[in-house]
């Protein structure tokens, strides 16, 4: 580890987070790394993510709670949708034999998920206590999925936490080709149909960048998940009229 950063801090169940502005800076080996310990709670999640916080670690690793400044958020008005997935969109929603479902597979959702590694990262971050932490969470009604089913299989999805109208992303699979694109998109469609603004993404990558997402300061960040959280939630499900919208949209050509 980086000699620049402070010791990292431990707190015990049902302790308090520390506030994020001492979560390790840029000049660490791991920004954004706040503290370890706790635990998965449905109690201790919701009050993670409404601090603007989210756990990530390894298997073999204590509980590692994280606030990365810099936050990477998608403004869904400003969602870029490419040419060639608006093409793919419209196919698939011409087709009688596809749809989107939410909350239809859940756990088959989080457990294909987790087979898959998170971008720029070796192995898998949902581990098997993270996966049932999830479960529980979404038994809560605090997570929910989108999936893209194809012929009656699950061929793609994500799953996302909601606190009001603060939707904070989590991860994606897919086993066919642009699937958890077009649930991605059947996401961004309901949030603009049921009035939410931002999907928080937690890390930088060039996938999310190449579809609109952009850094924002933490602290407006913060104050904007304070504002959501406290608006009426939506009731997740999906209508094949929330596309119009999108589809209507001027597709991104670059």
């Amino acid at each position: 580890m980086n000699a620049n950063h402070p010791p990292l801090l431990w707190i015990e169940i049902g302790d308090a987070f520390p506030d994020v502005d001492q979560a390790w800076g840029h000049d660490s080996d791991v920004p954004g790394l706040l503290c370890a310990g706790g635990d998965l709670s449905v109690t201790t999640l919701a009050r993670a993510y409404g601090a603007g916080i989210f756990p990530w670690f390894n298997q073999g690793q204590p509980v590692l709670w994280w606030s990365p400044a810099p936050r990477m958020v998608l403004d869904v008005s400003a969602f870029r949708l490419h040419a060639s997935l608006k093409k793919r969109l419209k196919q698939f929603v011409k087709s009688p034999t596809s749809e989107i479902r939410v909350d239809s597979a859940f756990d088959r959702v989080i457990h294909a998920c987790a087979g898959n590694g998170r971008a720029g990262q070796s192995g898998t971050w949902i581990v098997p206590t993270m996966v049932q932490a999830y479960i529980r969470l979404h038994q809560a009604g605090l997570a929910h999925s989108v999936e893209t089913w194809v012929d009656g299989e699950l061929v793609g999805g994500l799953y996302f936490v909601a606190l009001g109208r603060a939707i904070f992303g989590e991860s994606m699979f897919h086993h066919a080709t642009d699937a958890s694109k077009i649930a991605l998109s059947a996401l961004v469609a309901m949030c603009r149909g049921f009035g939410v603004r931002h999907i928080d993404c937690q890390q930088n990558t060039q996938h999310l960048a190449s579809m609109g997402a952009a850094e924002i300061p933490r602290a407006v960040f913060i104050d904007q998940v304070a504002k959501a959280r406290c608006e009426a939630s939506p009731v997740w499900s999906f209508s094949p009229v929330y596309w119009n919208g999108l589809l209507a949209s001027t597709p991104v050509t670059t």
